[in-house]
């Protein structure tokens, strides 16, 4: 159900301040959980949504290293906040704040993720969206997509190595 053959309309869709879009998903990504807020966002219904993998909502402008990051992050165990721009069912667009964690059961053992996302400061959207692009060049500029994933992972390990924080601080100073 990845909707790569949706047409990008170039319309933003916002939510409120108050609204949290949560949604949880299985190991593999797909969608075990969404909200109202998820649901009327992304312009799906439940009954479309369910068992879903969650790149239905992957935004071709969104760098594939930084997908890489919040899995690689929460597969190990730990949390990662990100700015993240969605596509809707439509081809609109929006751009969250995500809070994403693993779940885990009784045993320690990771069974499922839950993301939280908050409506983003703008400020914070464009300086995210000015390194998204930076990013997106790196992988554009390779003919082999996974060789462009990993030259923009590498890139942006260096710049946070460069400014010596983790990516989650990086993206509270935006």
């Amino acid at each position: 159900m990845a909707r790569s053959d949706v047409h990008l309309t170039g319309v933003e869709r916002t939510f409120g301040r108050d609204e949290i879009i949560v949604s949880k998903t299985d190991l593999k990504g797909r969608i075990i959980y969404a909200n109202e807020v998820f649901l009327s966002i992304a312009g799906y219904s439940e009954r479309e949504i369910l068992g879903q993998p969650h790149n239905a909502i992957r935004h071709p402008a969104m760098p594939r290293c930084v997908f890489k990051l919040l899995w690689d992050t929460i597969q190990s165990g730990s949390e990662i906040f990100a700015y993240v721009l969605n596509r809707a069912k439509n081809g609109d667009h929006y751009w969250v704040l995500a809070h994403v964690t693993p779940t885990f059961d009784g045993q320690g053992n990771i069974v499922s993720y839950h993301s939280n996302r908050r409506s983003p400061k703008r400020e914070s959207v464009a300086k995210a969206e000015a390194l998204y692009n930076e990013l997106l060049a790196i992988e554009a500029a390779h003919e082999d997509r996974k060789q462009g994933m990993e030259a923009s992972f590498k890139a942006l390990v260096d710049k946070l190595q460069a400014l010596g924080v983790p990516y989650d601080e990086f993206v509270f100073a935006l």
